[in-house]
């Protein structure tokens, strides 16, 4: 997986390498961190985009973001799709898990899934959220979920 700023900077050592020296530097600087992880995707004719972001909350003081851009080829039905986003999500979020302990930073994970029944994501959403809570981790859906809804729109 190949993570990048939002400026386009590319990062160069693992991510967990990554988000730790960001939690260091941030909390050296006085911040309380949160840190929000999810992902969205778009169908661009036979290609499937996703975007994975992990956000960086700086408690009243805005934030920045990593973001892992990938394609797949696979054909996959609206509830394959949002079952793959949560999944991209999860794994991120369970590799940083530890790290997030050490130093005390709150995590959430986001699903691009909307809570209203007439919207055609819905049709993942117990899975999902049965998916994130039985990881362990704090769960939010649309209209809450501005990693995936919001930060990884604008990227894929």
């Amino acid at each position: 997986m190949e993570w990048r700023k939002f400026n386009g900077e590319r990062l160069i050592n693992p991510i967990q390498e990554e988000v730790e020296k960001a939690i260091l530097r941030e909390k050296a600087a006085g911040y309380r961190l949160k840190i929000c992880i999810g992902a969205d995707s778009q169908v661009k004719g036979n290609v499937i985009e996703f975007a994975t972001v992990i956000v960086f909350l700086r408690e009243k003081k805005g934030g920045f973001m990593y973001i892992c851009n990938e394609k797949s080829f696979a054909d996959m039905s609206i509830k394959e799709r949002m079952i793959t986003e949560v999944s991209k999500s999860v794994q991120i979020a369970y590799s940083l898990c530890e790290l997030l302990d050490k130093y005390d930073v709150e995590l959430e994970v986001h699903a691009d899934i909307n809570t209203d029944p007439s919207f055609k994501s819905n049709v993942a959403l117990r899975d999902a959220m049965g998916y994130i809570l039985g990881m362990g981790f704090v769960f939010k859906a649309k209209p809450d979920a501005f990693a995936s809804s919001y930060c990884a729109d604008k990227m894929v």
